[in-house]
């Protein structure tokens, strides 16, 4: 054996919560005891030196190549192995420009373009007509993904308490179908910014095909711009926005929101946290979301009281966004030809990767998705009990 497949084997060995099967230049070798889950086949060599900046790195490169191969469901080989995340190699100070990127506004605007900008034809192919791209809310068991996705824009809203003539404001409101549906069902006069070009081009053209040009207003426009405006509004709602701001940008975020929000005012924040501090993934960093961190539920409330918000409520919706995600990777699998030949084969399998990985994650509890609902100051003209 090769001295290089000695050291492999051995990190290897460290995952073996569950059975499997490595096939390394063609000698089987099985991890962990009993009948293997899965098989993994390594093609070339994975540098040592990789695997222990970042074990994450390391096998998602190792498999976007085609170096490594898995047979079986890629999404149960993810969910194993994720929860045995305490087991990878994560070099700090190896991988700080991707955990610790610049929080600039410039910057910032590269790393959003270099994902939402992909291509509206792109995201046409696997999401929903709703071009929705966030967690839906499944209420009934049969719900197609666009059934789900209307759902949780119409839940929103409820949540947001809106009345006839109020302003509403959604930060990174993506192709603006939030908004759109607001002013249709609510006569609200909505105003969302973004920083993709690709979303508001699309979201202008939606609102002039309603004839909603004086009730909805998207401008490619920094979150942190906002108070220059001078404008208030009654409510404001984020949704899946948050993650990509920065940790050093939290609290300016919530004080963003704050300044704007009228008193009395309700806030609805929709986000991705983890578990800790740390839980940052270098490939997912470097590949899917850059410059992306995943706070934390108490450090997003302790925010939030730290300034004049006030908690209302607090809902998980963690299996919401693993069945989401698993309608995103079974639509992207029938599209998978098409995107390989217009992308090439190594975006495709960075794409399965991503999918099928979040998915796991959210399915095994590694992250989670909640929707919190804030007032800005007490309001006792509420509702006593849930209106939603």
């Amino acid at each position: 054996m090769h001295l290089m497949d000695n050291f492999l084997m051995y990190y290897l060995q460290r995952f073996d919560k569950y059975c499997f099967e490595v096939v390394l230049h063609g000698k089987s070798h099985i991890i962990g005891e009993g009948k293997p889950l899965f098989k993994v086949i390594i093609h070339k060599d994975i540098p040592k030196k990789e695997l222990l900046a970042s074990t994450s790195l390391a096998l998602g490169e190792a498999y976007m190549r085609g170096d490594l191969e898995v047979e079986g469901d890629l999404f149960m080989v993810l969910a194993y192995l994720l929860k045995q995340s305490n087991q990878f190699s994560l070099d700090r100070s190896a991988m700080s420009r991707f955990l610790h990127p610049s929080e600039d506004k410039k910057t910032q605007r590269e790393e959003v373009s270099s994902h939402y900008d992909l291509g509206n034809d792109f995201y046409k192919l696997w999401l929903d007509p709703t071009l929705s791209y966030s967690c839906a809310y499944f209420k009934n068991e049969n719900d197609t993904l666009e059934d789900a996705q209307r759902n949780k824009v119409h839940y929103i809203l409820e949540k947001l308490h809106l009345k006839e003539g109020m302003s509403l404001l959604d930060i990174g409101c993506g192709w603006g179908f939030l908004l759109i549906e607001a002013a249709k069902k609510y006569g609200v006069s909505g105003y969302g910014c973004t920083l993709s070009h690709e979303q508001w081009a699309k979201g202008q053209e939606r609102i002039k095909a309603l004839g909603l040009e004086d009730k909805v207003h998207i401008n490619l426009i920094d979150y942190r711009d906002l108070p220059s405006l001078g404008l208030k509004f009654d409510r404001v709602v984020s949704v899946g926005m948050l993650e990509h701001v920065g940790r050093s940008q939290y609290e300016r975020y919530m004080n963003v929101v704050e300044s704007v929000l009228k008193d009395g005012g309700l806030f609805l924040l929709h986000y991705i946290d983890g578990r800790d501090d740390k839980n940052s993934n270098p490939w997912m960093r470097k590949y899917i979301f850059p410059g992306g961190t995943l706070p934390t539920l108490a450090e997003i409330i302790k925010l939030g009281y730290d300034g004049d918000f006030h908690l209302l409520d607090v809902e998980s919706l963690r299996r919401h966004y693993y069945k989401t995600l698993m309608c995103w990777y079974h639509n992207f699998q029938a599209v998978k030809d098409k995107v390989a030949a217009q992308r090439g084969e190594t975006f495709v399998r960075m794409w399965d990767l991503y999918l099928c990985g979040c998915a796991a994650a959210f399915y095994i509890g590694y992250i989670e998705v909640h929707q919190l609902l804030f007032t800005k100051n007490v309001n006792n003209g509420l509702p006593m009990t849930k209106w939603w």
